[in-house]
């Protein structure tokens, strides 16, 4: 595998600004950051994304992937990011950017930001093929939401964020913040391209609601088990029932609600 030359272009992640509370105090309070990152594919405007800028690279790389624009991590030559201009350039290997009939039909998805899938969102469904054979426990789902509880994170400095894990068993892996849990989970994506590593034994987390941008992204990535703190919605229900996925919703302390995919699940 021939793995794409990276800048390193990390914004600040939070900023402190002077508020007034309820006595009419003036408090100095930490926000989350919010950048617009155009992406750019061989010179080739593809969309723009509002990011809090913690992953720009990987945010574009998992954004490519999980839009299936690009197949394979070989096919990228460079990404680099400007914020000087707000762009991050991704050059491919043979140089002929991405089919303009790849991305002709856009849907606008429920993701916070107004998040867009290239193509008709429904139409490689029936290709995904999830592993088997690995399970969930219910003592394991405990350990991750701890985990996650305990985790430093922007939102507990500042709010205004989603986060999303990848986790083994309930130890995690990756830890992405955005202003969008798009923009989390294509992060997460991307760094998993980057460093070869296999959906098939992990645990997707996400602080979102669980829609079928959601649902689909996370199957993409080979993984079996998807959990949020929040609900789902009904495309969302019926692509993970679809596709044998096991996903837990309302997932805080000892509470959770299992929606789809029992037969992986074992109290």
């Amino acid at each position: 595998m021939n793995r794409p030359l990276l800048t390193r272009a990390s914004r600040p992640l939070t900023f402190t600004i002077d508020a007034v509370n309820e006595h009419g105090e003036r408090v100095p309070t930490a926000i989350a950051g919010e950048h617009p990152l155009t992406l750019f594919v061989d010179k080739r405007e593809i969309v723009t994304l509002m990011t809090l800028g913690a992953e720009p690279e990987a945010l574009a790389l998992g954004y490519l992937r999980n839009q299936r624009l690009i197949s394979s991590l070989d096919e990228i030559a460079a990404i680099q990011v400007d914020w000087e201009v707000d762009a991050v350039a991704v050059t491919t290997r043979h140089g002929r950017g991405i089919a303009e009939s790849r991305t002709e039909r856009r849907t606008v998805t429920s993701g916070c930001g107004q998040g867009t899938v290239f193509g008709d969102l429904m139409a490689e469904i029936d290709d995904i093929r999830l592993p088997t054979g690995a399970s969930l426990s219910a003592a394991t789902l405990a350990g991750l939401l701890d985990a996650v509880r305990t985790h430093e994170s922007i939102y507990k400095q500042a709010g205004a964020v989603h986060g999303c894990a990848l986790a083994h068993g309930s130890k995690i892996l990756m830890f992405v913040e955005d202003v969008g849990r798009h923009n989390a989970v294509d992060a997460i994506a991307g760094r998993m391209w980057l460093e070869g590593l296999d959906g098939g034994d992990k645990i997707f987390y996400t602080t979102g609601r669980l829609t079928s941008e959601m649902v689909i992204k996370t199957a993409q990535m080979g993984i079996s088990f998807l959990v949020s703190r929040s609900g789902l919605t009904q495309m969302g229900w019926e692509i993970a029932r679809k596709l044998g996925m096991t996903m837990i919703g309302r997932a805080q302390g000892k509470h959770y609600l299992l929606f789809t995919g029992a037969e992986r699940f074992t109290r």
